[in-house]
């Protein structure tokens, strides 16, 4: 059996920033020898005080060009992870697997005009990272990223969303992007009030994107709560989207780490 030693290195936590009572993000340092794709998670681990170790899968918000790892979470009541997660402070260990996984990257599309990110909670993560990368601000025309969330204090990183334009290497990309903030439990200003299926079932979404979702043109990456997921994967095939895979290309990449 392989020394477990062998499987992970040991990251320092450089910060933790509490965004409401139930969602922060961290940043650690970066093992030199750690590689991902945009888009993709690793298996971060937590030791507990009788010596085990818990793991889970998280998405890098970072970008693979990034010297350090952010990810961002949501702490779940009672959860052996998450608790024990949210009490780690500046100077603290976790643990990060050698290797990254996933499939929500853009090597899932062979062609297509319009990307459309639907993301819920902290399923946006992955987004960001993407959005980070320069692949996909060559590779599309036009780049949609939804972010739907309950409350309107609970959607994250939009500063790092509004300064993507600001980047040098993206200044004359800037304009393919097109962020629409959703919020279901209350209105906000300059969001659309629903979720993702809802706004997609009544037009709105795409009445607000200027845009169509259609097998053609639109190809779609989901990640956030398994529902949402199904719901949306269901809306899609009504109009002849599929699971885009290795064998066979498709309109739709899903992320599966539940």
């Amino acid at each position: 059996m392989t020394d477990t030693t062998e499987k992970f290195t040991r990251q320092t936590l450089l910060e933790v920033h509490p965004l409401t009572p139930h969602l922060f993000t961290l940043r650690t340092t970066r093992d030199p020898g750690f590689r991902f794709r945009a888009g993709q998670f690793a298996r971060l681990g937590v030791s507990k005080a009788d010596g085990s170790i818990v793991w889970r899968a998280y998405s890098m918000v970072s970008s693979p060009f990034d010297e350090f790892l952010e990810f961002f979470s949501i702490v779940v009541p009672g959860g052996e992870f998450t608790s024990e997660l949210s009490r780690l402070q500046p100077g603290d260990t976790l643990l990060v697997e050698r290797q990254a996984f996933g499939y929500l990257t853009l090597d899932r599309f062979v062609d297509g005009r319009d990307l459309w990110l639907l993301s819920t909670g902290t399923g946006v993560a992955p987004f960001l990272s993407i959005l980070q990368d320069f692949e996909v601000w060559e590779k599309f025309e036009r780049i949609i990223l939804v972010y739907s969330v309950r409350e309107a204090r609970e959607l994250a990183y939009l500063p790092l969303i509004a300064e993507l334009s600001q980047r040098d290497y993206l200044a004359e990309y800037a304009h393919k992007l097109q962020f629409i903030p959703s919020v279901t439990r209350e209105t906000h200003p300059g969001a659309l009030n629903g979720r993702i299926t809802d706004l997609i079932e009544n037009g709105e979404l795409e009445r607000t994107a200027g845009l169509q979702l259609t097998a053609e043109h639109s190809r779609v990456m989901l990640c956030g709560n398994p529902q949402m997921i199904d719901d949306t994967r269901a809306l899609l095939k009504q109009r002849h989207m599929s699971l885009s895979l290795t064998r066979r290309p498709g309109q739709v990449a899903v992320e599966n780490y539940w």
